[in-house]
């Protein structure tokens, strides 16, 4: 048997490793949204709970990887060699999908990638089969009615799990408020007991259904009897829960959340392993078959790969290899961090930074829910309104905790993820695990009103953002791997070489880009000050640091127009972009929490901290529009300044930066008297953009500037005058929040 072969399978079993590292970065945010978002434990009682449910659902998963051997096409249609370069193409569409998605941090479906890529891939090499025998017929080869069915049920599910998920989840805050302690030390233990029955009931038809660990005869029994099953399981429950509770006075909701993510956790790897390793096990079964006829003296040239039809045992060494390999990409993986941190911000209850920004749907979409919502008042008895107002008040600062969400929400997600998972199995119902855990997430995060009049534009927009990526999944999924198998088929080892190497790069890439996101993202994450010395201390630091930035940014951005540097402007303005979107999520998101946090005797000290952000903003505007201007005046090759221009332009510029250093220097002397000057050294910038403004008028009627230099020029004298007449304001805010009597006492 050729080499090529033994190498595909070399390639096979690598990016099967590596696939099952970047889909537990995609697959962990389905069972550990819910733990995570509700800290319900620290982080490694999370991981441990979540990493022992991986390595027994892996152990027991054989029993599902017949789909990436026969569920959606028919193998005995295609030769070994067909079959090995289709599975090659599936994993490198899979490695580079699923990282592109993790690398973003959406969440997405490795279920339904895998099912198109193969879908794709089959229909890629059955139409070149078809194209040179110039004979048979594409539905043929691929098992059309299983790709219709899959799809179907995923749109029914992602409908049922939002609509289920809300419903449930206003029902039980109305049952229990968000002040439940009280109310759920009388009935919390059958309420545990019917989440637990549910979370059971999961883990015995979705993760342990068809493993060798529970019985056909035992499932057979269970569901013949499923009522008085689960009634008898529900009692039991109760019983243990309600002694947990008030004999050992356990905390029996976090039982519920930890068992659930056990559960969830335990079902991902029983069934979602198939989608990271079944490939390269149905290449390896490939590889085996084809060498089991070479050994007989036959050819694999027609050898076709009809018995990958028959079922398949797979050695429980893969398993727990793949098991190890997912419980080490738990714990280590960042990018698993960052898609648990999407959904966990899309469902957070209070409010912050939002991620994504408004769109005409969001915003159609929340007027039209107002307009609901302010019809049902109307027609609404106003006790039963008051009622359930009442049930649905919001904690206080002192009463909530930092968590995303109670402990209440997250059993209500894994329980009714759980539930809909498991009556989807038993009905032998396709559907994706991420979709319905992330559509219950989003549902119960409605209903409890998370998504308030503040923030549910930028909310819907992100849910909107990821259910279209799964469609885009879908869709991308099916064309790579077509693509990349019509290339393996007409490019050989060449082509088999290029495909590699194109993992390699791309796999870098993404690496790459990911730490610079998460970098930004860090820098960007803003922390409100819980007391009046933080706000003077932290806001005076800002200060001096954005003085800095400030004077950098402006100098070389005169610099980089009077040499016309492309490049460097460039850099420049994304620089002040970068540097006005943080002062802008400052004033938006920092001010108010910092507010909250100020005594009643602080308000000096308060008001002058929001003038020092305000004027600091409206400095970053002028910032980021001048070096836009000059980027686009350069970009567009227009004439640049003439000598006597870019003299001025340096008078005015030392000047402000003159200031601008005198100030630094008064901030870490803490001593402000030097302050009176600088408000003279104003006055003198003002006469000198008087004096420059009218230079420039003379230039212009004598035509000696065009009119784009001209427009440019007036306009970073209009902005140089706005930065230092904001800048003095924001020296006078910094240095009277510094003396303020507040702060002194604090300092006392």
């Amino acid at each position: 048997m050729d080499t090529i072969y033994i190498v595909i399978v070399l390639v096979l079993l690598g990016l099967a490793a590596l696939d099952l590292v970047v889909g537990v970065a995609n697959d962990a945010v389905n069972f550990l949204n819910s733990s995570i978002g509700s800290k319900v434990a620290p982080l490694w009682v999370i991981l441990t709970v979540a990493s022992v449910g991986v390595l027994v659902g892996s152990l027991f998963s054989s029993g599902m990887m017949e789909i990436a051997r026969s569920g959606v096409f028919y193998p005995g249609k295609f030769t070994f060699s067909d079959i090995m370069l289709l599975f090659l193409a599936v994993m490198v569409t899979d490695v580079i999908l699923l990282d592109v998605f993790n690398t973003f941090g959406l969440p997405t479906s490795t279920t339904v990638s895998l099912i198109f890529e193969l879908l794709g891939a089959a229909v890629a090499v059955a139409l070149v089969n078809i194209w040179r025998s110039d004979s048979g017929m594409l539905f043929e080869y691929i098992n059309t009615a299983k790709a219709l069915t899959i799809i179907s049920g995923i749109l029914v599910s992602v409908v049922i799990a939002f609509t289920v998920g809300s419903i449930v989840m206003w029902f039980s805050r109305l049952l229990f408020s968000f002040k439940y302690k009280k109310s759920f030390s009388y009935i919390g233990a059958i309420w545990s007991g019917l989440a637990l029955t549910a979370i059971t009931y999961f883990a015995i038809f979705k993760g342990l259904k068809g493993t060798t660990l529970i019985s056909k005869e035992s499932i057979n029994y269970i569901q013949d009897n499923l009522g008085s099953v689960l009634f008898f399981i529900w009692i039991g429950w109760s019983v243990i829960m309600a002694t947990l509770q008030h004999v050992f006075k356990v905390k029996i909701l976090k039982i519920i959340i930890l068992a659930g993510t056990a559960a969830l956790a335990l079902s991902f790897a029983g069934n979602d392993l198939v989608n990271f390793i079944g490939v390269f096990m149905a290449g390896l079964s490939s590889f085996e078959i084809a060498s089991d006829v070479v050994a007989a003296g036959g050819s694999v040239d027609t050898l076709t790969m009809g018995k990958l039809s028959e079922p398949v045992s797979v050695d429980w060494r893969y398993l727990f290899g793949a098991g190890i390999i997912m419980v080490l990409a738990l714990w280590f993986s960042k990018k698993a961090r960052t898609v648990t941190k999407t959904e966990v911000n899309l469902s957070r209850q209070g409010e912050g930074i939002e991620r994504f920004s408004s769109t005409g749907a969001s915003r159609s979409l929340v007027r039209n829910a107002v307009s609901v919502s302010k019809f049902f008042r109307r027609i609404t008895p106003e006790r039963v309104t008051n009622f359930v107002e009442s049930r649905f008040k919001p904690l206080s600062d002192e009463e909530s905790s930092d968590a995303s969400f109670d402990l209440i929400r997250a059993s209500v997600n894994l329980t009714i993820s759980a539930l809909l998972i498991s009556a989807g199995t038993s009905l032998k119902l396709p559907l994706s695990t991420t979709y319905v855990t992330f559509m219950v997430a989003m549902g119960s995060s409605l209903a409890d009103r998370a998504w308030g009049r503040e923030s549910a534009v930028y909310r819907i927009t992100g849910v909107l953002t990821v259910i279209s990526g799964w469609f885009v999944t879908a869709i991308v999924a099916f064309t790579v791997a077509a693509i990349v198998a019509f290339a393996l088929m007409y490019g050989g080892i060449y082509a088999v070489v290029g495909v590699i190497a194109l993992v390699v790069f791309l796999f870098i890439q993404f690496a790459i880009l990911h730490k610079k996101r998460e970098n930004k993202m860090e820098r960007e994450d803003i922390q409100p000050s819980t007391n009046e010395h933080d706000i003077v201390v932290n806001c005076t630091n800002e200060i001096r640091e954005s003085v800095k930035t400030t004077v950098d940014i402006y100098s070389k951005m005169l610099d980089g127009l009077f040499n016309e540097n492309r490049k460097e402007l460039h850099n420049l303005y994304k620089i002040a972009d970068e540097f006005h979107g943080k002062s802008k999520r400052r004033r938006a998101y920092e001010v108010l929490p910092t507010l909250q946090h100020l005594e009643h005797t602080s308000l000096d000290t308060g008001q002058y901290y929001v003038q020092a952000v305000d004027y600091f903003y409206e400095i970053s505007v002028s910032l980021r529009y001048m070096t836009e201007s000059s980027y686009n005046f350069i970009d567009n090759a227009h004439e640049g300044f003439t000598q006597e221009q870019i003299e001025d332009l340096r008078t005015l510029g030392k000047e402000l930066i003159s200031v601008y250093n005198d100030f630094n220097r008064m901030i870490d002397s803490k001593d402000y008297s030097g302050l009176e000057s600088i408000k003279e050294r104003r006055a003198v910038i003002l006469d000198l953009y008087s004096d420059l403004v009218k230079k420039q008028i003379r230039r212009t009627k004598n035509k000696d500037t065009g009119t784009r230099n001209s427009i440019l020029y007036l306009n970073l004298l209009n902005e140089t005058k706005a930065i230092a007449l904001k800048s003095v304001n924001l020296m006078r805010a910094q240095m009277n929040m510094f003396n303020s009597d507040e702060y002194n006492k604090a300092m006392a």
